[in-house]
């Protein structure tokens, strides 16, 4: 929200500089991104008018002037293509310095003398448009100064609102606030009720209050839609940041900025019939102003007359119904939609627009009445005509009342407020408060403000009244306690201390992803989408980490990081019964590129499975848990690379390459490694057991087993250890071999058996007893031979 400092002062006076202003709103909540003056410094230049227009005898393109400064008349050279006699413009004079130090002296263009230079907006600072001089229009006569006659020692401060303070969306709202804060009077603008000069008019009406609690409209009959908008209008347009367009045009964009109503301007001879606020009906279809082509439904909401939709309510009308240079008689109207009515046609239809804007953070439902009165004395003063009577429909609800207790109030500022002081704050800012016994208050706000919905919000704005820097101070009592966790579970500042240890960093992704990724990387599982998405690629809820974490990787690679090894602690979302929401808390992460940084004494290499394998161990081993590595195939992850994970037999996660496919897709490379598990299953283990120390030596057998290829390692190592009792210590693989000497399709694995009593030698005929066991055990359950 742009702010002219002139203009807000016509509503409230405060006898601070624009800067100390600022400083003020943006510690009471309404943020200031900065304070700009309207125009660069420059002297001489004044409003001048053009009263005869020749050809140049020596250039096509140049046109000689004669020019009346206020003082005399004087010869000007101007190729500009607008320039005709008695259009008022900003001249130059001889002397005059403009911005850029540029200084005026005079000069022949092509044998012609050029007593100063006719200037566009660009030349002056004020605008891009450099096509045509700066054309001026009620500033008085020739030889006024140029800055003066426009106001251009002005500031403008740009305020950052958050989406909560759809109030202070036009110059009536800021200047309401700033009265707040500094306890000054307002002056709102006086805007005259417009007697009917004539009984025409059209029919408004909503068919749900719901959508639209209140609608006003108007016709104004005989106007003169080419007259051009009066230059103070459109200075205070573009130092809002809106390009001026035609009259009837910049009058509802100026209402709209100064009271924050958005209004319309339909040509009346355009219309049939009423104007109804209703849902669009299948099939129907609109073309808006900005030829936009759409096709409506049930969701949206319109403005139809008796031939069908007109407007896009709250957003934009449409280009049939609108007005222009010839339109003679014109429809104003003016509506209050609601914010859950509007919410998602932005983003549905890629639509910015300044109605939107506020109709999203809610436009007051009393302000159309003011609105329309305002609007219609623009109109008869700057394009003539006379104006019918105002049609309306309203049922705007009552504001509920909100309680609010002082001792609430003292309890969450940390210190008590006057009553009085409390009370006065309240109903500068348009609440009507009333006493409800003891401490207790009983507060209803005004209309425009949507926010105040709970006694919560009521303490903020008495802090951000007070001054957050001014509430009541003194020594606080904080109870601490130490936190607790038994003796199995893991501290979470060990994962990230361990993670962060093998090379990792921590990232935070977005909760709602794009529902074509997420698919792509959890297989198609449900979702959860998301109501009115703030984006196309935020639509669902994911239900992987992963889709947040390829994202990561995408950005890095685009900025030449090839090597990264990231992780993200967060929720996971699965629709359940009832419309409820699953939301388990899992650890999820990506490494892709080189294994390590690039070293003269090591080969580079690719990251491997059994790299990021190792990385989960290590977060399995902290709970002294076993952790299993089973492979099976996930959709996203590589069919011969991936594993489920499993801690004491419980599926809890996965681990693996990216699946070629996807990484083709998601144009990430095929080097991407992703493992995602439960965080409970590393957080919450076995409490520490001892375990004696023995001086007893341990024995050494190793097996040679001849296994099917498909056969897993992992299932020979979990049968030894099943069958080797409580004497067999660790197991191991320490050799695999395939060649020559073995059955087609199979593979050799070697595999070391270490044993050990604590408390004795062990015999070599105890060992062998316990070889033959786990011999004759891998024969049984998985069929396997042995090497001698």
């Amino acid at each position: 929200m742009k702010v002219s400092s002139q203009w807000l002062s016509e509503w409230v006076s405060v006898s601070d500089t624009p800067e100390d202003l600022a400083e003020r709103l943006t510690l009471a909540g309404l943020e200031v991104d900065s304070v700009a003056p309207v125009a660069p410094p420059f002297t001489g230049v004044v409003v001048a008018r053009v009263e005869a227009v020749n050809p140049h005898p020596d250039a096509d393109k140049l046109r000689v002037c004669e020019v009346n400064d206020g003082a005399q008349h004087i010869q000007i050279v101007c190729g500009a293509p607008n320039v005709r006699e008695g259009v008022l413009v900003p001249l130059a004079a001889v002397g005059a310095e403009l911005p850029g130090g540029i200084k005026i002296r005079k000069a022949k263009l092509r044998g012609v003398e050029s007593q100063g230079m006719l200037c566009s907006a660009r030349e002056l600072g004020l605008g891009d448009a450099a096509d045509g001089l700066m054309e001026l229009f009620d500033v008085g006569e020739p030889g006024a100064d140029f800055r003066a006659a426009i106001g251009a020692d002005d500031n403008v401060i740009e305020i950052e609102l958050t989406p909560n303070r759809g109030d202070c969306t036009s110059i009536r709202g800021v200047a309401r606030d700033v009265a707040v804060l500094y306890e000054a009077d307002w002056s709102p603008v006086a805007i005259p009720t417009i007697v009917a000069a004539h009984a025409g008019q059209r029919e408004v009406v909503s068919d749900d209050v719901s959508d639209c609690p209140s609608l006003y409209g108007r016709l104004i009959t005989g106007v003169d839609a080419s007259r051009p908008t009066p230059t103070w209008m459109r200075e205070r347009l573009r130092r809002a940041g809106l390009r001026p367009k035609s009259a009837l045009v910049d009058i509802t964009n100026y209402v709209l900025l100064e009271l924050g109503q958005p209004m319309h301007a339909y040509d009346d001879a355009k219309l049939s019939g009423g104007l109804t606020a209703r849902r669009a009906r299948h099939g129907e279809a609109l073309t808006l102003l900005n030829d936009q082509a759409i096709d409506l439904d049930e969701a949206c909401l319109v403005i139809a007359d008796a031939s069908g939709p007109v407007g896009l309510a709250g957003a934009m009308g449409g280009a049939e119904s609108a007005v222009s240079d010839a339109t003679t008689a014109v429809f104003l109207e003016a509506g209050c939609f609601t914010p859950e009515a509007v919410a998602g046609i932005g983003r549905r239809f890629k639509l910015v627009s300044d109605a939107l804007y506020r109709f999203e953070r809610g436009v007051d439902p009393q302000l159309q009445a003011v609105a329309m009165e305002r609007a219609t004395a623009l109109v008869l003063q700057v394009c003539g005509g006379d104006a019918g009577p105002v049609t309306s429909w309203a049922n705007v609800p009552a504001q509920p009342a909100v309680s609010l207790r002082l001792t609430r109030l003292a309890a969450l500022l940390g210190g008590a407020i006057e009553e009085d002081t409390v009370r006065g704050i309240l109903q500068r800012l348009g609440c009507v408060v009333e006493q409800d016994g003891g401490d207790r208050m009983q507060v209803t706000p005004p209309s425009h403000r949507y926010d105040l919905t709970i006694e919560e919000d009521l303490v903020e704005e008495i802090a951000r009244v007070v001054g957050y820097d001014h509430l009541p101070g003194g020594p606080r009592s904080v109870e601490l306690g130490f936190g607790q966790l038994l003796e199995g579970q893991v501290s979470r500042h060990r994962i990230h201390d361990l993670l962060c240890s093998r090379g990792y960093s921590e990232v935070i992704t977005y909760s709602f992803v794009d529902a074509q990724i997420n698919a792509l990387l959890s297989g198609g599982q449900p979702v959860v989408p998301v109501d009115n998405p703030i984006a196309e690629q935020m639509s669902v809820m994911r239900t992987t980490l992963w889709s947040g974490l390829v994202g990561v990787l995408k950005h890095n690679r685009a900025r030449g990081q090839d090597r990264l090894s990231v992780y993200e602690i967060g929720l996971q979302f699965h629709p359940a019964d009832n419309d409820d929401v699953n939301q388990p808390r899992v650890l999820a992460g990506l490494v892709a590129g080189p294994r390590w940084a690039q070293h003269w004494d090591s080969d580079a290499r690719p990251v491997d499975f059994y790299d990021v394998k190792a990385d989960v161990e290590a977060l399995a081993q902290q709970t002294r848990c076993e952790l299993e590595c089973r492979a099976e195939t996930h959709p996203a992850l590589h069919p011969g690379q991936s594993a489920r994970l499993l801690v004491d037999g419980a599926a809890v996660g996965w681990l693996g390459r990216l699946h070629p496919a996807a990484a083709k897709r998601l144009d990430v490379g095929q080097d991407t490694m992703l493992f995602e598990i439960e965080l409970a299953a590393v957080l919450n283990g076995q409490a520490p057991a001892y375990t004696l120390v023995t001086d007893q030596p341990a024995v050494r057998r190793d097996l040679a087993v001849v296994c099917p290829e498909p056969l897993q390692v992992g299932d020979l190592l979990r049968v030894a250890r099943d069958a080797g009792g409580e004497l067999l210590q660790k197991t191991g693989v320490f050799d695999v071999y395939r060649g020559a000497g073995l059955p087609d399709s199979c593979k050799s694995v070697a595999l070391s058996l270490i044993f050990q009593d604590k408390t004795r030698t062990l015999t070599d005929r105890e060992v062998d007893e316990a070889v033959a066991g786990i011999r004759a055990a891998l024969g049984t359950e998985l069929g396997v031979s042995f090497r001698e």
